[in-house]
């Protein structure tokens, strides 16, 4: 739940403005995918709880080959979610500094925002842990405060006009998705981190579930209330870029003490989520480093436990994609062009994911005897999975930005390919050192969700 929520839930009322309240169906469908991956996640770490996810599942179904191709592409889309969450952050600590949003003083926060988190997972898994709990609490207040209380002060008329993009209602639905997919993105962390979790084939898949179900409650809610609340030409005022505080603002009558209050919550909130993401950017280098695709440095540990070189590069990466996402661009776009790069990146190993779970599970039907009840589960399974591969693939055909220039427009795509071509020359020269892929373990009947239990 804390790699979940960050600060990308705070600031879609801002990116899905030029869209209208019909962004309130794509974050419904958005969740649909969410929890079809969830639940997908939750099955294949009972069959393979290794540190990875993703990556280790991509390897363990396909070769090293196509694992390295998702491990890299992972990486990238966790060093660009991190710097697509400070560039987010930023809109609500100018609630306090910068309010004026001068480009050299946001690029400075971002970078305070990125490396403040990388410090303290330096200092150990432990450490990093307790900071995660609290901050995960604090995130909650505004979110459960907008989904509960601030329902009662909606008014219908600000859900009209209700398509402001231009477009067709199936575009403006689709471009709103993509970005609405990057607040999900973190279902599958749990499973990354599998190695250093306490009884993994029971406590990732329950992580996975609940967590992801608790994010959607008031996900859905808080959304449908700013929409309610605020009107949408006031979302898209760049004044008005922490849309939570604004409306928080217009619950109290007026003022600014609410808004501050919920702009100090998300703060909180995001150097939470950049706590733990600043974690699962060194675990899968450190996975694929110990498989022999990632270059040996990632693999070490320092004497506080934990994969320094790892933590360090991706935090710089992250560093670099903030400056030259402010580079001719502010605002709205340079977090949407981020969100959609990291989400690009992310939606390769996913669909990967996807068609891996459906070959396993194919196999096992083809491989055992067994009646109705596990072709009922066969059929779950698969249907899941096929559901997680659409959202994937509608993911990537959707993650085009808007603007009046071209390369504004494929900006993410461009971004996203030129650091997966970067990963060319370090697969082929890691070629003759690759260990064989681990296969995954065959399921037996019972063993497939254990949420409650530890087995059913």
């Amino acid at each position: 739940m804390g790699s979940i929520i960050g600060v990308g839930i705070f600031s879609l009322p801002y990116s899905f403005a030029s869209y209208g309240p019909i962004s309130l169906v794509a974050m419904g469908l958005a969740t649909v995918g969410a929890v079809a991956l969830a639940l997908m996640f939750a099955v294949m770490s009972r069959r393979l709880p290794a540190a990875g996810g993703p990556y280790a599942y991509a390897r363990a179904g396909f070769g090293n080959a196509v694992g390295f191709a998702n491990a890299w592409s992972y990486w990238i889309a966790t060093w660009a979610g991190n710097a697509a969450i400070a560039v987010g952050w930023v809109y609500y600590v100018e609630h306090f500094v910068n309010p004026g949003g001068a480009v050299g003083g946001s690029i400075a926060i971002a970078l305070v925002g990125l490396w403040v988190p990388a410090a303290v997972n330096l200092t150990g898994v432990h450490h990093m842990g307790r900071v995660q709990v609290w901050t995960t609490v604090l995130k909650f207040v505004p979110l459960v405060i907008l989904s509960t209380f601030g329902l009662f002060f909606i008014k219908a008329g600000n859900f009209v006009p209700w398509n402001l993009s231009g477009d067709s209602s199936l575009s403006a639905i689709g471009g709103a998705m993509a970005i609405a997919l990057f607040s999900y993105l973190g279902v599958e962390t749990a499973a990354v981190a599998a190695a250093k979790v306490r009884d993994p084939e029971r406590n990732v898949a329950r992580a996975t579930i609940f967590g992801t179900l608790a994010s959607a409650v008031v996900y859905l809610l808080s959304m449908v209330a700013v929409f309610g609340i605020v009107p949408a030409d006031a979302l898209a005022l760049d004044a008005n870029k922490a849309s939570y505080s604004v409306a928080a603002n217009l619950v109290a009558g007026g003022g600014s003490w609410a808004g501050n209050i919920v702009a100090l919550a998300v703060v909180v909130s995001g150097l939470g989520a950049l706590n733990g993401w600043t974690m699962i950017t060194a675990e899968v280098p450190l996975a694929a480093a110990q498989d022999g695709l990632f270059p040996s440095r990632f693999s070490r540990l320092s004497s506080r436990g934990v994969p320094a070189f790892g933590i360090v590069c991706s935090t710089a990466l992250a560093s670099v994609a903030v400056v030259i996402g402010y580079m001719g661009t502010s605002g709205s776009t340079v977090f949407t062009t981020l969100v959609l790069m990291a989400g690009i990146s992310a939606a390769v190993p996913f669909a990967f994911s996807a068609l891996v779970q459906i070959t396993w599970r194919w196999r096992d039907e083809r491989g055992q005897d067994h009646g109705s009840r596990r072709s009922a589960r066969f059929a779950l399974d698969v249907s899941v999975a096929v559901v997680a591969l659409i959202f994937s693939i509608a993911f990537l055909f959707y993650s085009r930005n808007t603007g009046s220039t071209w390369y504004v427009v494929w900006g993410p795509y461009l971004m996203a390919g030129g650091a997966f071509a970067v990963g060319i020359p370090v697969y082929l020269a890691r070629r003759g050192r690759l260990t064989p892929a681990v296969p995954a373990r065959a399921l037996a009947d019972g063993e497939y969700v254990t949420v409650g239990s530890r087995s059913r």
